[in-house]
């Protein structure tokens, strides 16, 4: 289409020369029609392969003509097809956030009605996981604005604890998971009610694993054991499921046990969490 543009743009006059050429001949040809003279019969014979050639660029012509229209068309309604599309895809993801916050609803009443003293929830999506050697932090999309604050527990749908708030801005907060070293709170072993102090570790971190330390030596933990958060000093909600024992062993100094722990929850694959911005202490 371009180079037709260019071959009319340095030839359009000659185009239009042999045109009118064709035409002085073609009005010629009529008015000595009406005679059958020698004369008009060569020039009808001289005449004939023009009056071919003037109809085949007519034609041409005609048919250039029909075909940019034709594709102008189509890339008229390629363009709004293209343009109904996108559309239809931003329908289709307000539609899916849609059912995810409903869902997200439905959890949220189901969890009131399990943890009746946990009395304040803000059920948050997760936009960020970052696990490194260093760190396991989540980032939610809430924050301040909505009175979450440094502190707070963080819990998935099944009320399995998965971390505590360590940073929050206007519309953001960050979450620390129970496998970050820096995370540390108050644990009880639900069979045996023994005490302990669950806290992540370095070489266990990337492992998703943490530890439940300063247990009795003679403690008798099994594989399975759940561990439950103490809520002692109540700086944290009582019997939020911190995962199960794994394995347990006597530390070096043989005065004390510790063991290795598996979250409850997943926290690889958590979308939505729920922040307990406050709760009724149980005695």
């Amino acid at each position: 289409m371009i180079g037709l543009k260019n071959f009319l743009k340095q030839h359009g006059l000659w185009v239009l020369f042999a045109a009118a050429v064709l035409s002085v001949a073609m009005a010629v040809m009529s008015v000595l029609s009406a005679n059958s003279s020698p004369l008009v019969n060569l020039t009808g014979i001289l005449v004939s392969p023009f009056r071919a050639g003037y109809t085949a660029v007519a034609n041409w012509f005609n048919d250039l003509q029909n075909y940019y229209k034709d594709t102008t068309d189509l890339l008229a309604e390629n363009a709004a097809l293209r343009q109904q599309i996108a559309k239809n895809e931003e329908t289709i993801r307000e539609a899916e956030a849609a059912v995810a916050e409903n869902e997200l609803l439905h959890q949220l009443l189901d969890l009131t009605r399990k943890r009746r003293d946990l009395s304040n929830f803000e059920a948050c999506m997760v936009t960020e996981h970052a696990v490194s050697n260093w760190t396991s932090s989540l980032t939610l999309n809430k924050g301040t604005s909505l009175d979450i604050q440094v502190g707070d527990c963080v819990i998935d749908a099944c009320g399995n604890l998965v971390g505590v708030v360590s940073k929050a801005g206007t519309n953001w907060s960050t979450v620390l998971t129970l496998v970050d070293t820096d995370t540390s709170l108050g644990a009880q072993v639900f069979r045996t009610k023994e005490l302990g102090v669950a806290q992540g570790d370095f070489s266990l971190m990337r492992e998703n694993r943490l530890r439940l330390d300063y247990l009795p030596a003679d403690c008798t933990l099994l594989p399975g054991d759940i561990v439950v958060t103490s809520g002692l000093n109540g700086y944290y909600p009582s019997g939020l499921v911190i995962g199960s024992v794994e394995e347990s062993q006597v530390d070096d100094s043989g005065a004390a046990s510790y063991a290795i722990l598996i979250p409850e929850t997943d926290l690889d694959s958590l979308t939505e969490v729920f922040v307990i911005k406050s709760f009724e202490i149980v005695t």
